[in-house]
């Protein structure tokens, strides 16, 4: 079965939703009490379930249950039948958003014995959300030491030591991201996706806002969102995924803001678990709308209480990895990540700048249950972008720090096919530079890529397993470091000390009489990132420090 075969079967399963891009307070989620009278069964899983996806279950060992039957038709057929518009379905938590301006049949609908329960969206001042995101000037131009040209993108992509994967042709081969954002303007005619299109790496297009494939003439933040991953312009942006595949789906409805959105995406997610994608990147967020009545507490953010939340650890649990931002709310009155950034299977990104440091916009933690939130942090200050003019332009918000994690993600992921994705979120959050100290602001810190799948940070060859333990400390550092040997070196070591553009900034030899060193007088570095490379006895380790 090709992937048009495909994408006509779930645009069947899915419905063909009527446009109502006005929807205000006629919109309500049912319930359903069963999946009864199912048309679909879980001995048949090809009937609903692409062959990718079946598969993903059994490469992980995960049973296909009745959460993976679509919603009972006999059910839809009834509240149509009734007069009520079907706007988007849940099979994973049973429930159907519907639309109608009938007072009346509202409350026939409390009457039936398959509805469990209702809850009605209002929309109030229809106020535009923000995306968290600004344009500036050109981006200035990095220097790049790599094969790969990486142009403005270089900082944003080496600083998680994405590059080290891509250099061991590591690029995100044979794993579908589906991106699930508010519209991809133009993304079939800019610049920084021809490849995409031209590779046939762009899988299909669903907007499950408006209920057909229009999506490239709505919000052009899913196309910023898509560039930081997909765009290939080699010498002005390259991104963390460039040969993966991509699903892109609108769930998002940028001029207001309403609960129903999270069905969209709760939609848009079974989507991609169908069509058998293996990540989903969510630029998006949900704390407070545009009806009071509809907002989310702190209290709400424990992982469990949030439809969007729910569907996202559903997703999981279906072996797809989940990436989220943790939000742009940081210095609002809110201040905490928001739904689904709170999920406990989720991969929540915060946002720091180019020198490791945390900006004041990207939402903070702990989740209200306690947990680390956000998990890992990566670039979402003046991270270069595809412009909407065709030009490469910069942006901020954790709209772009999320997407960076999410195509580093698909690289690590080739590498490691055997990781289940629980596995490799654990590896990521492992790999970062606090990961013994997290903290509510980035949480674990920055994450390092090659350290994550076994790779060099500087030579992108393999670690050798018998290479002795080097400890590195105070991380972050203020003006000097210590390096402790595992055991008394045989010779003369030499530590050598680099900044994220591959610049070395410092290097020394020691003698052989020694087992720890201080290296001082580094108060004169930036804050930042840094790469620390050891020789010693004929071997070298490397490992990323923060100043």
């Amino acid at each position: 079965m090709n992937m048009k075969q495909v994408l006509f079967i779930f645009l069947i399963l899915t419905g063909i939703q009527k446009t109502y891009s006005q929807i205000g307070e006629n919109t309500y989620r049912l319930y359903l009490t069963d999946k009864n009278n199912n048309q679909y069964t879980i001995e048949n899983p090809g009937e609903f379930l692409s062959e990718r996806a079946i598969d993903r279950r059994a490469r992980y060992s995960i049973p296909i249950t009745e959460s993976d039957l679509p919603v009972s038709k006999i059910y839809i057929d009834s509240l149509q039948k009734l007069g009520l518009t079907i706007l988007n379905k849940s099979k994973w938590l049973n429930s159907v958003a519907v639309f109608t301006t009938d007072s009346e049949l509202i409350d026939t609908i409390d009457r039936l014995s398959f509805i469990k329960s209702k809850t009605k969206f209002e929309k109030g001042s229809s106020k535009k959300r923000s995306s968290g995101s600004i344009n500036e000037n050109q981006a200035e131009i990095f220097t790049s030491n790599e094969k790969i040209d990486y142009g403005d993108a270089n900082v944003q992509v080496g600083i998680i030591n994405t590059h080290v994967l891509h250099q061991n042709n590591f690029q995100g081969q044979g794993i579908i991201i589906a991106v699930l954002d508010a519209g991809f303007y133009n993304v079939d005619l800019l610049p920084a996706f021809d490849s995409l299109w031209i590779n046939q790496q762009i899988l299909g297009v669903k907007d499950f806002v408006d209920g057909d494939t229009q999506v490239f003439d709505a919000s052009d933040h899913g196309m910023k969102v898509l560039s930081v991953m997909g765009g290939n312009i080699p010498g002005k942006l390259v991104g963390t995924a460039p040969k993966a595949k991509y699903w892109l789906l609108r769930s998002e409805q940028t001029s207001w803001e309403y609960s129903v959105e999270e069905d969209n995406w709760a939609a848009a997610a079974e989507f991609a678990d169908s069509v058998g994608a293996d990540i989903i990147n969510s630029s998006l967020g949900y704390s407070e709308f545009d009806n009071a009545q509809q907002n989310y507490t702190y209290s709400d953010m424990d992982g469990n209480t949030a439809f969007i939340t729910r569907a996202a650890d559903m997703a999981s649990s279906k072996g797809i990895l989940v990436v989220s931002s943790a939000g742009n709310l940081g210095d609002d009155s809110w201040n905490y990540i928001s739904a689904p950034a709170d999920g406990d299977s989720v991969l929540t990104v915060g946002a720091v700048d180019s020198y490791a440091n945390y900006v004041s916009f990207s939402s903070k933690g702990p989740t209200y249950d306690g947990r680390i939130k956000p998990d890992i942090s990566a670039m979402g200050y003046r991270v270069t972008v595809q412009g909407i003019d065709g030009n490469i332009t910069l942006s901020n918000g954790t709209s772009f720090s999320s997407p960076l994690i999410a195509g580093a993600t698909a690289c690590l992921w080739q590498a490691l096919p055997e990781l289940t994705n629980t596995q490799i979120i654990q590896r990521i959050r492992e790999s970062a530079h606090q990961y013994s100290k997290p903290d509510n602001l980035t949480g674990y810190g920055i994450p390092d890529f090659a350290k994550a799948a076994g790779l060099n940070s500087m030579d992108f060859i393999s670690i050798s397993s018998n290479r002795e333990s080097i400890k590195i400390y105070p991380n972050p550092f203020k003006s000097y470091i210590y390096v402790e040997m595992g055991k008394k070196p045989t010779k003369e070591f030499k530590v050598e000390i680099f900044d994220i553009t591959g610049k070395k900034v410092f290097t020394k030899f020691f003698t052989t009489s020694v087992k720890e060193v201080k290296i001082d007088s580094l108060q004169h570095l930036k804050n930042g990132l840094y790469l620390v490379r050891v020789y010693c006895d004929g071997n070298y380790t490397s490992t990323s420090i923060c100043k």
